[in-house]
């Protein structure tokens, strides 16, 4: 399945279903990440009921700290 993430052109396998198993592939599960797909924001509750599909323009912002 090809998605738009971050601006990008990315092929994931089609297997994915949700933001969560997105997450999961892109090994970002384990940090606190914020997803807006089609330019809706998606909360961290929802992620896992959000369904992907072909072609979806998602942005990925994880929190990152630092002085």
């Amino acid at each position: 399945m090809k998605l738009m993430i971050n601006g990008k052109e990315i092929q994931v396998p089609d297997s994915l279903q949700s933001i969560t198993e997105l997450l999961e592939h892109l090994n970002l599960n384990d940090q606190i990440v914020i997803a807006e797909v089609n330019q809706d924001i998606i909360s961290n509750e929802n992620q896992s009921k959000t369904q992907i599909k072909e072609n979806d323009k998602i942005e990925l912002v994880r929190f990152v700290g630092g002085g």
